[in-house]
């Protein structure tokens, strides 16, 4: 199959997803409710959703076969957004798993590690009690709506472990300082690698009000940053959709804002007198 015979293909398929998925949920939730579906429209769900299946194998294969590897071939058979999406919500339930064996993320061999969670854990399990109260409250008023209740219960459920997930990303991705970089994180959506011969200046600098402006970067926990970065040259900041922007100055906290400040400080020092050219030759004696 050539690009010029896949491109159309993949648009067909895509559209029928978009269609046909959205009619799947609609009919699981009206078969759940109870109400009667004739036969002949569930078989004819199920067959649509059987073909799509099986095309989307054989565009998978063929496109493997190409030569893309796994990651590429998937990327063409699903929207950026719906797999950067489907990554982020894998990597949030992964820092549950590793919040509870205590394996933070990206910390082997790094020079320094900076957690920065503990200023937000008391708002974190309050907001999490709170839709717990939620959970049980909504499940005792919807005790005599079954379907309703079932479906109010797995969301509300759903809506702890992802509050409760968002923490344990935090904790689990520290800043890290190591590899000629300042990995600077927050939960499972930002991570930007920041080059150390690019900080131009490093201050500590307590702030609790971050307006959005081109060009900054603020990663707040509890509302407030400590440290802040300034570059002599952009790096490049990946949204959670994908979208792209060049940022000069980074703004980010720590539990402990002076040893990220001073670690920081000193590589940047130790960075630049390496980079630094060399002296000349003396020059020759004249007579």
């Amino acid at each position: 199959m050539t690009g010029r015979e896949q491109g159309p293909l993949l648009r067909v398929l895509r559209g029928v997803a978009y269609a046909a998925l959205p009619a799947e949920v609609v009919l699981f939730a009206l078969l759940l409710g109870g109400v009667r579906v004739p036969g002949a429209v569930v078989a004819g769900a199920e067959l649509v959703m059987a073909g799509l299946l099986a095309a989307e194998a054989v565009v998978w294969v063929r496109l493997r076969r190409r030569g893309l590897s796994r990651r590429e071939a998937l990327a063409e058979l699903v929207p950026e957004r719906v797999l950067r999406l489907i990554g982020h919500e894998l990597r949030l339930m992964a820092g549950l798993g590793r919040w509870v064996a205590r394996r933070p993320h990206g910390t082997e061999g790094a020079a320094g590690v900076f957690p920065h969670a503990r200023d937000q854990a008391a708002l974190m399990y309050g907001f999490a009690f709170v839709c717990l109260v939620e959970t049980a409250g909504m499940s005792w008023l919807l005790a005599d709506w079954p379907v309703v209740h079932a479906v109010v219960l797995v969301l509300d459920v759903y809506t702890v472990l992802f509050v409760l997930a968002l923490h344990a990303a935090s904790v689990t991705r520290p800043h890290v300082l190591g590899g000629g970089r300042l990995r600077a994180r927050q939960a499972a959506h930002v991570d930007v690698p920041v080059p150390l011969d690019r900080i131009a200046a490093v201050r500590r600098e307590n702030r609790f009000t971050h307006e959005k402006r081109d060009g900054e970067l603020n990663l707040p926990v509890g509302s407030q940053t400590s440290v802040t970065l300034e570059l002599d040259e952009p790096v490049d900041v990946v949204g959670l959709l994908g979208a792209v922007r060049r940022v000069t100055t980074v703004r980010l906290h720590a539990d402990d804002p002076k040893a990220l400040y001073e670690a920081v400080r000193d590589a940047v020092a130790v960075t630049r007198a390496r980079t630094a050219p060399s002296p000349g030759p003396d020059p020759l004696p004249t007579a």
